[in-house]
């Protein structure tokens, strides 16, 4: 079984996907990772068995890249509206490429990767490692 469903994301819709689109977030680096995690996750209910997943994406699967530029005006708006979710959404109905890389909003200049649960290659995409990722306490003061 893959362990990573895409699930959670489709229960609401996300930035880059509308509710009911399954697809999996992930985040160029560990720095960018916990900033997401810190925008849209009440830092104080975090569990204390948080962890940090290293994922393999295959070199000779075919990443999409989408440069904020090819954006529509307001893509990254908080909170995000439909037009970014469009992007997404067409991205999964082609399903040309299994990986779409964007522009965080988090933080300019680094980039997130949109993993189409439903292409052939997904299953080719491994949690290579799991770690534990305890938060710096100070996140949590108040």
């Amino acid at each position: 079984m893959h362990e990573l469903s895409g699930y959670g994301a489709s229960l609401n819709g996300q930035r880059w996907n509308s509710k009911g689109i399954e697809v999996v977030y992930t985040a160029q680096t560990r720095a960018l990772a916990s900033c997401e995690v810190a925008v849209h996750v009440p830092l104080g209910i975090l569990p204390k068995d948080y962890h940090m997943l290293i994922i393999d994406i295959p070199e000779d699967i075919c990443i999409k890249e989408i440069k904020p530029s090819d954006l529509p005006l307001g893509w990254d708006t908080i909170p995000c509206m439909p037009n970014s979710q469009i992007v997404g959404d067409k991205f999964v109905r082609e399903g040309k490429y299994a990986v779409l890389k964007v522009p965080s909003v988090t933080v300019k200049g680094e980039f997130n990767f949109v993993l189409n649960t439903k292409h052939s290659d997904f299953e080719r995409i491994r949690i290579i490692h799991t770690e534990p990722f305890p938060f710096d306490p100070r996140y949590f003061k108040r």
